[in-house]
């Protein structure tokens, strides 16, 4: 049998982690924090601020015994009871969660306590109340979690509908040993009216599953099979376009919601984005999303779901428990929200400083001629090791780029182009006039002695060896204009005769046609735009990806590190056409949470002609061990040390044993 749910279209919680239950409650400072269990959030006294007040727990406890019935049972032997013990999360969803903690005390010949979840809400409450710890203080409630020899054990007994059937858990940084969880398995097989299995919270507890022998099931597994996940949350009204490839639909508009398989690898701004296929969360796209603050939300089957409102103008809400569309008239021209503005101004940049840096000894100041990417990473280069490293690379400043189309007169050929009414009201001009512009500049000879001064350094500080040429304008990496994936990278230069045409490469990228449609979207002017180059040396990565130095889906829990990778080069993660390797690090319990695997199967590599190379992934999806992860969650956070406190959006690589860091910047939180 099953627990009963009403069905309504709400959604799931605002957390990927949707099926993690609360083992033993929520931080106890008043009810207000209720609400927040409807993330399925299992957070655990160990890592709460303080335990409640005996005043707060007797209130407590004088409410919860208006609900009647029994505070505990020993056995649950048919589904009502199930259901009279049960405290619900996403009640009346599709994934409505069920679940009644428990408690097993070795002292009391293993004695197992159901309890009424919604009268105790903590384990510890229970504890207290049946005085199976009298006096129990900070230490002794943490070895319930910690010690192999405890007295007491803590868990949860949960519906989950997309197995169907039971399971039991711990929470994630328990140190349950395989010896207690056989001892779990069987009190819940003798004392439970249906089978369960143990769901691991944890690599940690998949590893300690394995050890005693018994079959398990990962939250990787149950996330899987989500239906929705809020990228980023707003509302927008637009018209509903279902999109096969952005790449052939050069006629989206700022008025579009759009529809589409997978996560694009560019996309110009829109009001709204759906899409049909996970990806990982710090793709350049989800964060081009939060920086122009639309909704943005993956939605399974969401081109036959959303099929029916197809060239429609609609209303897509997207906020933590779900999603909405709703068909509205087409709205008059003058009631559409205007554009927004810029969060920031657009540093101004210094030109007085022509000479080529090297990134030793930039500090983030440098950031006035050589922008913020090139001056963070200089500031890195000396700061991080023995943590981790930066690859060493010298910046080609502001003011080269300024000299070089000042000589192709290209601030007056855009000047003419923002007069032309052509070029302002049609999306399709802008395509074509900003694609011939580029072309010109990297067509167009290059200053004899700037490019021999470049192929020198490179030679010298570099020793020739490939490089990465990469962007560094004054309209990326800012706070509230993240400009990811915007500009242009060239890969692995390894010819001399290259590098010139390279940097103009990225020079052009200014006019890339979505680079320019963003910052037209932000109202942020097209003429203060300047682009450093940075230079800088290839580092062959066994792995690669982003991390977070904080919880995206909940701002609280910045002791929390996300983290997405992928095998080889770290194109492929940023790119999000596949969902990568996802993982939560949590300095508190100190446990690595599994949210996906990698589902790619090439990886890229780094050619020795130049350029890369797909290669096919061979042996285990797993990229990162949970050493490694742990080290990364160091490095990240002491990025955000060096870098003002703020959190940090970071992409980084692992060579052998050595952690390399490729770019840091301010992680924006666009949701509405």
């Amino acid at each position: 049998m099953r627990p009963t749910a009403a069905l309504r279209r709400p959604g799931p919680p605002r957390r990927p982690k949707l099926l993690v239950l609360a083992l033993a409650g929520l931080l106890a400072v008043g009810w207000g924090l209720a609400a927040q269990a409807q993330t399925a959030r299992k957070p655990s006294p160990y890592e709460n601020q303080r335990p409640l007040r005996p005043d707060e727990r007797e209130a407590r406890l004088a409410e919860s015994a208006k609900r009647g019935g029994p505070g505990f049972l020993g056995q649950i032997r048919t589904e009502a009871e199930f259901q009279q013990l049960a405290r619900v999360y996403n009640a009346g969803t599709p994934l409505e969660i069920p679940h009644v903690l428990f408690v097993i005390d070795r002292q009391r010949g293993d004695r197992i306590y159901y309890l009424d979840t919604p009268r105790y809400t903590l384990h510890e409450n229970f504890a207290r109340e049946r005085q199976l710890l009298p006096g129990m203080d900070k230490a002794t409630l943490i070895a319930q979690y910690k010690d192999p020899d405890r007295r007491l054990l803590f868990g949860t007994l949960s519906w989950q509908r997309d197995l169907p059937g039971y399971t039991y858990e711990f929470w994630e940084g328990d140190r349950v040993t395989p010896t207690l969880l056989r001892l779990t398995q069987d009190k819940l097989h003798s004392t439970f009216y249906e089978p369960v299995r143990f769901k691991a919270n944890s690599t940690m507890h998949e590893q300690t599953a394995q050890s005693a022998g018994l079959a398990f099931v990962t939250q990787e597994a149950l996330l899987r099979e989500q239906t929705f996940l809020p990228l980023n949350t707003g509302r927008a009204q637009g018209r509903l376009r279902i999109v096969k490839s952005v790449e052939d639909t050069p006629d989206l508009a700022p008025t579009d919601i759009v529809v589409l398989d997978e996560v694009p690898v560019a996309l110009p701004p829109v009001a709204g984005l759906v899409t049909q296929r996970p990806s990982t969360l710090l793709s350049h796209v989800n964060l081009l999303a939060k920086g122009w603050r639309i909704p943005n939300a993956y939605v399974r089957d969401a081109v036959a779901v959303l099929r029916e409102h197809d060239g429609q103008w609609v209303q897509l809400t997207v906020n933590s428990n779900g999603y909405h569309v709703e068909r509205i008239a087409r709205p008059d021209a003058g009631s559409l929200p205007p554009p927004p503005r810029a969060a920031v101004a657009l540093p101004k940049p210094d030109l007085s400083v022509r000479a080529i840096k090297p990134l030793t000894g930039m500090a983030t100041r440098d950031s006035r001629h050589c922008g913020v990417k090139a001056a963070n990473l200089g500031a890195l280069k000396a700061a991080l090791p023995p943590l981790a490293s930066v690859p060493d690379g010298f910046c080609i400043p502001f003011a080269q780029y300024a000299g070089f189309m000042d000589r192709l007169g290209v601030p007056e050929r855009i000047a003419a182009l923002e007069q032309r009414p052509d070029f302002i009201g049609d999306a399709n001009v802008r395509r074509a006039e900003l694609a011939a512009l580029r072309q010109d500049i990297v067509n167009a000879p290059p200053d004899t002695a700037l490019a021999d001064a470049w192929r020198e350094r490179w030679r010298t500080q570099l020793k020739g060896r490939g490089v990465f040429v990469r962007s560094s304008s004054n309209s990326e990496d800012l706070p509230g204009f993240s400009g990811a994936g915007l500009y242009t990278t060239v890969p692995n230069v390894t010819q001399p005769d290259a590098l010139a045409k390279a940097v103009q490469t990225v020079w052009a990228s200014v006019y890339n046609f979505e680079a320019y449609e963003a910052r037209r979207a932000a109202g942020i002017g097209q003429g203060g735009v300047v682009m450093a180059v940075l230079v800088q040396s290839a580092a062959a990565s066994d792995s690669s990806g982003v991390m977070i130095t904080r919880d995206p889906f909940d701002a609280s829990r910045r002791y929390v590190t996300y983290i997405s990778a992928k095998r080889g080069l770290g194109i492929k993660v940023v790119e999000g056409k596949r969902q990568a390797e996802q993982l939560m690090y949590s300095t508190w319990s100190k446990a690595v949470q599994v949210l996906s695997r990698s589902a790619e199967d090439t990886q890229l590599v780094a050619d020795a002609a130049g350029g890369v190379r797909e290669v096919p992934i061979e042996g285990s999806r797993q990229v990162l061990n949970d050493a490694l992860v742990a080290r990364l969650a160091a490095v990240g956070n002491q990025i955000k040390l060096r870098l003002g406190n703020v959190d940090q959006d970071i992409e980084w690589a692992v060579q052998g044993d050595n952690i390399i860091v490729l770019q840091a910047r301010p992680y924006i939180d666009g949701g509405r």
